[in-house]
């Protein structure tokens, strides 16, 4: 199978132009065009993590070249994209304005063919490079948000024991928050955030109920109406939570804390005043707190009391909730879907949430450390897989296990590839292999194979008949393990699959 070719985006107002630069770079790169400013917004918008490099006039109807770069700076896209201007305009001050606002480069017409195709060769190589280097420092950073986010778990988690709980509702708000936080971007320049940025919001909304720790227990699992007094009690985790982390005597100026001191406070803050604890209003309400307080009240719905997702959402949007933030109202009602989609699954295990609730309560009414610890084992290893499925959930997703050999698939995806909930036997499945090819069966079965508890994820690119038509997919597997009690070795115990259909984009 030939490699795809870069994705290159010729932005002119003359077709003539348009047509020449597309025969130039045409046998080596894939060409997007467009017409105006706002045609190249528009693609920008669908394909920017897809492009290589933009080729931008500067004079064009409707939005001209340098507005085009400002759109791009405000979305932040011009940090990963380099931008060559192709233009006849000759003046100093197009040439510095287009660089002050990100270009890399700049290519006056009429331009030499040879030129062009280098310049362009260059451009997506040096950035190509910078990437490289991004994505090694990027690998460090992560590495160390890996570590802090096993210590949030664990305080979350120790939150939601307290709370008679299962601990799934710190793991929804996280998946909510990121949710709301992605898709803000698709929508407005108002909050502009980084990648980074996001994930920090994410990370820290997990500590947004970490003041409980300071709430009588009784408060906390008393399933009836509160009284006025207990109901006061409960609203002063927002302060406990703040001042825990205030009296922490190290790393006050690290981000990360100053974010979760934020959303411990404010979370609790409704956009019209009428919140606690300092009633502030609008965008006195630091952000981050206003997004988490979203994903906060959508999980009370539809975990706690078990509010059907599209009566949540109508709640919400109609205010009975309290007061948001009207972009973020927007932002919930664009996201639904996927947000369903994220937290539609109830447990691996195949526990509802009542069930896990049930487990808990009993786990916590035990004495022994060696039962708590166990729980917080299997509860962590619940998460892991959760957190994979959940992640994002527009992709086929299955379990796989070895002995016997078989697949369970998760929501209607067997629906889509022609097959029930669970095949057995899959290698012998005339079905599966005509669905899945005898060959990818076997690839798959091999990589469950080769990988090891320290190296758990594989993953392959193969043909998969999707509602019966071949698809260029790409499988990501997730394996599992258990120590085992006789030998103290991790075994295999099962793995979660996702299947991503890349003809329809699906990894964007």
């Amino acid at each position: 199978m030939n490699e795809r070719k870069q994705k290159i985006l010729v932005v002119d107002d003359s077709e003539m132009n348009r047509s020449i630069l597309a025969d130039i770079l045409g046998d080596e790169f894939e060409i997007l065009e467009a017409r105006d400013g706002i045609e190249a917004v528009n693609v920008l918008r669908s394909y920017s993590v897809e492009l290589s490099l933009v080729l931008l006039d500067i004079v064009m109807p409707k939005m001209d070249g340098l507005e085009v770069l400002n759109v791009m700076n405000s979305f932040k896209w011009i940090q990963n994209l380099p931008v060559i201007m192709i233009s006849a305009e000759s003046a100093s001050s197009y040439i510095s304005r287009a660089y002050e606002l990100g270009a890399t480069d700049y290519i006056q017409r009429p331009f030499d063919a040879t030129i062009v195709l280098r310049r362009v060769q260059n451009a997506i190589m040096l950035y190509s490079k910078q990437r490289k280097l991004i994505g090694l420092v990027e690998e460090q950073i992560y590495e160390k948000q890996k570590d802090q986010s096993v210590l949030i778990n664990i305080l979350s988690q120790i939150v939601e024991f307290r709370n008679g709980e299962s601990g799934m509702h710190f793991l929804h708000v996280y998946t909510v928050t990121e949710i709301l936080l992605q898709n803000l971007m698709k929508i407005t320049d108002r909050y502009p955030l980084t990648p980074q940025e996001i994930s920090l919001i994410a990370t820290a909304s997990s500590l947004h109920d970490i003041g409980k720790i300071a709430v009588d227990v009784n408060i906390l699992n008393n399933r009836d109406k509160l009284s006025p007094k207990e109901y006061a009690m409960l609203k002063k985790h927002v302060e406990y939570g703040e001042k825990m982390l205030k009296d922490i005597p190290f790393h006050q100026n690290e981000p990360l804390l100053r974010v979760a001191r934020e959303i411990c406070r404010y979370h609790h803050e409704r956009y019209d005043g009428n919140g606690y604890p300092d009633g502030l209003k609008g965008d006195e309400i630091p952000f981050s707190a206003q997004v988490v307080a979203l994903a906060d009240v959508y999980d009370v719905l539809t975990y706690r009391k078990d509010i059907h997702h599209d009566v949540a959402i109508e709640m919400i949007l109609n205010g009975k909730c309290g007061a948001f933030n009207p972009i973020l109202l927007k932002v919930l009602e664009f996201s639904a879907d996927r947000i369903r989609g994220a937290l539609r699954v109830k447990s691996l295990s195949g526990n509802s949430r009542k069930d896990m609730e049930r487990i808990t309560r009993e786990a916590i009414s035990r004495s022994g450390i060696a039962t708590s610890l166990r729980t917080l084992d299997l509860l962590d290893r619940e998460r892991e897989k959760y957190q994979f499925i959940a992640s994002d959930c527009r992709e086929i997703i299955f379990e796989i296990y070895r002995d016997p050999a078989m697949f369970s698939f998760f929501g209607d995806g067997g629906e889509k590839l022609g097959l029930g909930v669970t095949v057995t036997d899959p290698l012998n499945d005339v079905k599966a292999v005509s669905c899945f090819g005898e060959e990818t069966l076997k690839n798959i079965f091999d990589l469950i194979a080769s990988a090891t508890s320290e190296n758990p994820e594989v993953s392959l690119n193969c043909m998969i008949k999707i509602q019966g038509k071949p698809c260029r997919c790409h499988v990501a597997i997730l394996t599992q393990y258990s120590k085992s009690s006789a030998s103290d070795k991790y075994e295999f115990e099962s793995a979660i699959g996702k299947i991503y259909n890349l003809d329809e984009d699906a990894l964007v």
